[in-house]
């Protein structure tokens, strides 16, 4: 079977151009289906897993179109919405990636940074607009930001969106934009996001490249049996022994997250903290620390599970198993991306078993254990021991033959020690 190439999808010389310094030959599925159709100006529908390369099947498109007009003052010339701040700041290194060759301007629109220095990025005219749908909101709604010229838009992992609450709010930005191409990109297609799709996609194409609870076949997955006050040793074991020089570990809640982080760093190792109660400029530099290699572990919550997308990411660790079988393929899916192999490490305690059950449910198998000896990190309990027989306090001890006739005999009463009440002594014994 031929293999197809970037330059039969009909992209642009300057995008090829960037594609072929990148060292990507060939397209992924996803972006051998989609990117023709957003070419011709269909909307469209994509649902696919993590890690299949569905960034680029919307960004390489967008290019191309965009290379026709120039942007006006604060009227972006096309909209992408993204759940989260991360995968927004992603999207924009992944522009800057493949737009290297091109002269468009980018700008990005998110909680957590100033107001004003966004105001005047909007004020120069952007041809790329990339959003959380709280920040635009704030804008449009102090009359800084026009949506009139958007031609296409983007709305980036659907059903994260609905699980953080946002749909109401992408509805309400779907309705200030003119007439438009969209392209809807998700997981998973649960109803409310088919809904949506009904009520703002023009008779979109929709292409679904995998199943959604499908793991990429490229990425090896194990799960370690541990009791859960020994995950922190089998963790740094775990690393250790596997030889993991980049790894993201995730932890199902915040607070577990500083645990598990202030654990490694103790232990010598180069760790890096991410979660949603940290400030935008601190995820910022964690995320850049982590991709440059000056940290080697990064210790996260599931805001880092979708979109996060660090080039050869060797292995990921679940330090807790995901409630959500979702989750589990998200989390996983930061690694084995776009064909290349990696590792997936699940640490299940007893009490996580039924979620693990869920998992192997969902996938429709199960997973391999692999064998991790590690000793464990707390006190061993003492076995109890039974006290010595004592005598009855009734029984006189034998007196010492040497002790004079007039020595009192003495006399043992359990449980009082030396504290003994006045009617329990021996006749004769001190007043």
């Amino acid at each position: 079977m031929e293999v197809m190439s970037f330059e039969k999808l009909g992209l642009h010389t300057k995008t090829l151009q960037a594609i072929v310094e990148v060292g990507y030959t060939s397209p992924t599925l996803i972006q051998e289906l989609a990117i023709p159709l957003l070419l011709k100006g269909r909307d469209v529908i994509a649902i696919a897993q993590t890690g299949s390369g569905k960034t680029a099947s919307f960004i390489l498109p967008l290019l191309d179109l965009l290379s026709r007009g120039r942007a006006k003052a604060r009227m972006p010339r096309s909209l992408i919405i993204e759940p989260t701040r991360e995968l927004a700041t992603q999207v924009a290194d992944d522009f800057a990636t493949y737009g290297k060759h091109h002269s468009f301007t980018v700008a990005v629109l998110i909680g957590g940074e100033s107001f004003a220095d966004q105001e005047k990025k909007l004020t120069k005219g952007v041809d790329v607009l990339i959003v959380t749908p709280g920040r635009l909101l704030d804008l449009y709604d102090r009359g800084k930001i026009l949506l009139n010229d958007v031609k296409m838009f983007v709305i980036d992992e659907a059903d994260r969106m609905l699980d953080m609450g946002f749909i109401p709010d992408i509805e309400k930005i779907a309705s200030f934009l003119p007439s438009h191409q969209t392209a809807l990109f998700s997981a998973t297609m649960p109803p409310p996001i088919r809904r949506l799709t009904q009520q703002f996609l023009n008779h979109p194409e929709e292409i679904t490249v995998s199943s959604p609870t499908d793991a990429a076949t490229s990425i090896e997955q194990y799960i370690v049996h541990v009791l859960e006050k020994d995950k922190r040793n089998a963790l740094r074991k775990l690393i250790e022994t596997q030889s993991l020089k980049q790894v993201i570990v995730f932890c199902n809640r915040k607070r577990e997250v500083d645990v598990v982080f202030n654990s490694m760093r103790k232990h010598g190792f180069k760790t890096g903290a991410l979660h949603g109660d940290l400030t935008q400029a601190a995820r910022n530099e964690t995320l850049r620390a982590f991709k440059e290699g000056t940290i080697d572990i990064l210790i996260a919550s599931d805001v880092a599970a979708r979109g996060l997308d660090v080039e050869d990411l060797p292995a990921v660790i679940n330090f807790h198993v995901p409630v959500n079988p979702e989750d589990y393929i998200h989390r996983i899916g930061r690694t084995g991306r776009a064909g290349k192999e990696g590792k997936a490490f699940t640490f299940v305690s007893p009490h996580e078993e039924k979620h693990l059950t869920l998992i192997f449910k969902s996938l429709d198998k199960t997973i391999p254990e692999f064998p991790l000896e590690v000793s464990s990190t707390g006190k061993a309990k003492k076995e109890k021991t039974l006290p010595h027989p004592k005598k009855p306090s009734h029984i006189k001890k034998e007196t010492d033959k040497s002790a004079t006739p007039s020595s009192s005999p003495t006399v043992i009463i359990v449980g009082f020690g030396d504290d003994i009440p006045a009617f329990m002594r021996a006749k004769g014994g001190e007043s």
